[in-house]
């Protein structure tokens, strides 16, 4: 049987602004608040990532370790990303992001976000949006179920997105010539999966993303009007 499947970023591509930080933000509301005082060491860390002294995966791992701290319950996982999920959903949703969802779905693909951000909120917004399934960074949790702030396995970036997406595919049983695939993204680090689709989008797009997509005759859309 074949599948159809669209697959769709989320920063920037879904939302109007990354999520990572303002998930952060939001999450420090309920906790100590005094890690405040820590912001100037998650700036030396974005400046390390700048100049590439540290990778994606660790910046993310540090500003987790720094500003929640080394693990959250549960149950506070739970609450804090359930009233993200639908601050984001109600306020963060670019209109023709949810046009396309609808489009996609009335057309009978099969939903799937893939993206970097982690999946601990990633697969709650992508349940308020519809989504059928999630492929996103996994998390580290101890024995008692409480989140930690270790990524599982891959940051979900770059090739390692395209990566997940292939491992995905295999756990779901679906053969990639028998499956018809849409990836929309809107950054240029996303073009292993761009490349890996048939039908691949620009969506958004910033210039690097623009330019290659010019090249290789994908179609641009700009969703942010």
């Amino acid at each position: 049987m074949h599948c159809y499947l669209a697959i769709y970023d989320m920063d920037r591509t879904i939302t109007r602004l990354p999520t990572w930080t303002p998930f952060l933000a939001f999450a420090m509301r309920g906790r100590a608040r005094w890690r405040l005082a820590l912001w100037p060491a998650v700036v030396l860390m974005a400046l390390a990532y700048t100049a590439k002294l540290i990778d994606r995966a660790r910046l993310k791992q540090g500003m987790q370790r720094l500003l929640l701290g080394g693990s959250l319950a549960k149950e506070h996982v739970a609450t804090i990303t359930a009233a993200f999920a639908d601050h984001v959903v109600a306020t963060g949703v670019l209109d023709g992001a949810r046009a396309r969802i609808a489009a996609d779905r009335a057309a009978g693909y099969r939903l799937v976000m893939a993206t970097a951000s982690y999946a601990f909120y990633a697969r709650a917004i992508a349940e308020r949006l519809g989504f059928d399934d999630v492929i996103a960074t996994e998390s580290e949790s101890d024995p008692a179920g409480a989140l930690l702030s270790r990524i599982k396995g891959e940051n979900v970036y770059g090739p390692a997105k395209l990566r997940a997406v292939q491992a995905w595919l295999a756990r779901e049983g679906i053969a990639r010539e028998a499956a018809t695939i849409r990836f929309y993204s809107d950054h240029v680090s996303d073009a292993p999966v761009l490349e890996f689709a048939d039908e691949a989008f620009a969506v958004n797009a910033h210039g690097p993303l623009r330019q290659l997509a010019r090249q290789r005759g994908w179609p641009i859309l700009d969703w942010r009007r």
